[in-house]
C-alpha cells in the first residue's frame, strides 16, 4: 500500500479539481483504482504504487490547468489522465514525463495527451523529430517549450524558430511595410508561443543578442547552427529541396524539430511538400523520430477536434469517389 499528498490550500481550486459533485474525483478514482479523499488543505491518495504515482501525477497537471486557466473541465481530467494510462490494447506504456520548466516561473508545460507525451519523450530522446498532425495538437507550442527549457538549463545557446513566408490564398506583396512587416505576420504563431513563457524584457533581450531569432525559412540558406535549438513550423508548405536545405543547417550539439499538419498545404498543385517526402524518406536513420499525432491529441476548444474530423471525413469521401 502506497500513500501520497497534494497540498492544495484554496478551498475554489479543490472544488475545481474534483468537479461538479466530484464527478472528476469519481473518474479518476474508477480510471486508477486508488482511494482519494481531502483533509486540512491536501489531496490524499492511497493505493498501490504505480496507480497512486499516477492518480498524483493527474492532480498536479490538473491543479497547473486550475492556476493558469481558473478552471478544470471535463475534457482536462480525459487528457491528464490518456497521458498516465495505457491504451487498452497494452500495446504502448503511458509516457511519465516532469513539467516543462521555462523562464516564466508561473507557467510549467505539461503534455495533456499520450501522443504529445510521446512527442515530448522522441524531442527528448533525438536529435532531430518530424512531427506531422492536425491544427491544435501543441506541436510548435510543446516544441517551443521544450526549446525555452533547453537554453534555461544552458543545453543550447541559442533558439532559432523558423517558418516558410507561403502565401494561403493571400498575396503578400500586396501586404504594407517593409519586407519585415510583411513577415511578421507568418511568423506570429511562434511569437506568441515565447510570450507565454518569457516576459517581454527578457524576450527583447534575448532577442536583441540574437540568442532567440524568429526567421523567414528563406534566410536559412548558407548558415551552420552549432549549439542550437532548431524548430522549422508550418513545414507542409515546403518544397523538397527547402526541406533538405533546412535539416543540413544542423551544426554541433544542435537539435531539429520539424513540424507541421499534411492536410492545410498551401504549395500549388503540382509541387509535393517537403513534410510527406520527409517523413517518408527519413525514418529508417538513426538518431531520426518521426512522431504522428492525432485528432485526439487535440487540446484547443472542444469543438476543434469535431471541426477536424468533419474535414477528415469529407476527404475521405471524396478519395472514395474518385476511387
Amino acid at each position: 500500500m502506497s500513500e501520497a499528498s497534494i497540498s492544495v490550500d484554496d478551498p475554489q481550486a479543490l472544488l475545481s479539481l474534483f468537479g461538479p459533485r466530484d464527478q472528476h474525483l469519481r473518474r479518476i478514482r474508477e480510471a486508477l483504482d486508488v482511494r482519494i479523499s481531502a483533509r486540512n488543505g491536501l489531496v490524499l491518495i492511497e493505493g498501490s504504487e504505480q496507480p497512486v504515482a499516477r492518480a498524483t501525477a493527474v492532480f498536479e497537471q490538473l491543479k497547473n490547468v486550475h492556476e493558469q486557466h481558473g478552471n478544470v473541465d471535463t475534457a482536462e481530467v480525459e487528457r491528464a489522465l490518456a497521458v498516465q494510462t495505457a491504451p487498452a490494447n497494452g500495446k504502448s506504456a503511458p509516457v511519465e514525463l516532469p513539467p516543462i520548466e521555462v523562464f516564466n516561473p508561473s507557467r510549467k508545460v505539461q503534455p495533456k495527451t499520450l501522443g504529445q507525451a510521446r512527442y515530448m519523450r522522441a524531442i527528448l530522446d533525438h536529435d532531430v523529430v518530424i512531427a506531422a498532425g492536425p491544427a491544435g495538437t501543441g506541436k510548435t507550442y510543446l516544441a517551443v517549450a521544450m526549446a525555452v527549457a533547453a537554453l534555461k538549463q544552458e543545453k543550447v545557446r541559442k533558439i532559432v524558430l523558423v517558418r516558410p513566408a507561403v502565401e494561403a490564398g493571400e498575396s503578400l506583396g500586396y501586404l504594407p511595410g517593409d519586407m519585415h512587416a510583411k513577415i511578421n505576420p507568418y511568423l506570429r504563431p511562434l511569437l506568441d508561443a515565447l510570450r507565454e513563457m518569457l516576459d517581454y524584457e527578457l524576450l527583447k533581450r534575448l532577442s536583441e543578442q540574437d540568442v532567440i531569432e524568429v526567421v523567414p525559412l528563406a534566410y536559412m540558406r548558407g548558415r551552420t547552427l552549432n549549439e542550437a535549438f532548431i524548430i522549422l513550423d508550418e513545414a507542409q508548405n515546403t518544397t523538397i529541396a527547402q526541406m533538405k536545405m533546412f535539416l543540413t543547417r544542423m551544426g554541433r550539439s544542435s537539435k531539429i524539430v520539424v513540424s507541421g499538419d499534411m492536410t492545410q498545404v498551401d504549395l500549388p498543385s503540382h509541387t509535393q511538400s517537403g513534410l510527406t517526402d520527409a517523413m517518408r524518406r527519413l525514418g529508417g536513420i538513426e538518431g531520426i523520430s518521426l512522431v504522428t499525432l492525432s485528432g485526439a491529441d487535440i487540446v484547443r476548444h472542444r469543438l476543434v477536434q469535431d471541426i477536424v474530423r468533419a474535414y477528415e471525413e469529407g476527404l475521405g469521401s471524396k478519395r472514395k469517389a474518385h476511387s
